[in-house]
């Protein structure tokens, strides 16, 4: 991947704030204002300007830790390094990246929130760790006052498919025939509280139709089960290998959670243009700092992510993993977070989901 110069040159330091310079500067000479006469006035103000500049160095002046919510290897990890090779570049800095996964994302998200607010601490995750989990059980973070949104970086459509247990009809005689033989059906997602699971839920209540849900513990035997017809439907991530089998025939697609249809299966509606656009889900990502960052630093971090985004050799690794783009403004991620955490509480208090 091609590099671009950043904004502006390493060396070249922030504008101090007029108004509060002078004021630092009275305050600290006014108690030697009646024994100091106007030239020495002018030589201390001009001395003691000097430290106050020099409280002021260029954002980054260190290395960048970006701790990342998944093992090495995976998508996300794949996404996180060539944006941080980007960064590197980009900030005159190295941001190095490291992996901290485990308790779905929240033992990195947790390591950030409690790190400094300078600017030299963040990560990459999916947004459930912030939106999902807290309903779910109890954290060592809070997730709507500890972190400050970045920017978005990405999403994963969520597909919905049929297994050889179900070999035909769309996704509206999916939904005819659990009225007419309710519990019947069964859809399979990677466990109890889980994107897919929520997906459900809110199918369920809806449409108002009953349909069995079986939560395993992850999706490796959810789509080993699902090739051999173990369960009729099933909720996964828009993975290559999914894709693959889809292609086969081995699996067939019936709706997508997305922002729109996808490239590699335009004939596959989203579930908004089925009706159900509050289960419209996708797993998105973006990259947090601890709450308190200084809001110059999170601009430029914002500024510098979005011009990576726009590289085509980076969208072109996204689509190759069944991934979209997906930049916003500071605003509105953080608007979409919060609607999030909000639309997330109300399907699991009124579902009663509790996690495996």
């Amino acid at each position: 991947m091609g590099s671009e110069r950043g904004l502006g040159p390493a060396t070249q330091r922030p504008p101090v704030r007029r108004a509060e310079l002078s004021t630092q500067i009275q305050t600290a000479l006014t108690p030697l204002a009646p024994h100091l006469d106007r030239r020495s006035w002018l030589t201390a103000l001009l001395c003691s300007a000097l430290p106050l500049w020099a409280q002021s160095p260029t954002w980054p002046a260190k290395p960048i830790k970006l701790t990342v919510a998944y093992p090495p290897g995976g998508v996300s990890d794949m996404v996180a390094r060539a944006l941080a090779e980007q960064l590197t570049t980009r900030l005159g800095m190295p941001v190095l990246v490291d992996n901290r996964a485990g308790a779905g994302g929240s033992l990195a998200v947790n390591a950030v929130a409690k790190s400094a607010p300078d600017g030299y601490s963040l990560v990459f995750t999916a947004l459930s760790p912030l939106t999902l989990s807290p309903h779910l059980s109890s954290l060592p973070y809070d997730a709507v006052k500890d972190l400050t949104p970045v920017a978005s970086v990405m999403y994963s459509p969520v597909l919905i498919a049929a297994t050889p247990a179900l070999t035909q009809g769309d996704f509206k005689a999916l939904l005819a025939r659990a009225k007419q033989q309710p519990d019947a059906l069964r859809w399979a997602t990677s466990g109890s509280g889980s994107l897919g699971h929520l997906m459900l839920e809110n199918i369920r209540s809806s449409a108002q139709v009953r349909i069995t849900h079986v939560p395993y513990k992850g999706g490796g035997q959810q789509i080993t089960d699902a090739l051999s017809g173990q369960f009729e439907i099933l909720s996964t991530n828009a993975s290559g290998v999914v894709l693959q089998h889809i292609k086969e025939s081995r699996l067939r697609a019936l709706a997508v959670g997305a922002a729109a249809r996808l490239d590699a299966l335009p004939g596959v509606p989203t579930l908004a243009e089925l009706g159900f656009a509050a289960a419209n889900f996708s797993s998105r990502f973006g990259i947090f700092a601890p709450s308190g960052v200084p809001s110059a630093i999170v601009e430029k971090l914002h500024a510098q992510i979005n011009a990576v985004l726009a590289l085509p050799a980076l969208r072109e690794r996204l689509i190759a993993a069944e991934c979209v783009a997906a930049p916003a403004s500071v605003a509105d991620f953080a608007k979409a977070v919060s609607s999030e955490y909000k639309h997330m509480g109300s399907i699991v208090r009124e579902a009663k989901i509790q996690a495996d």
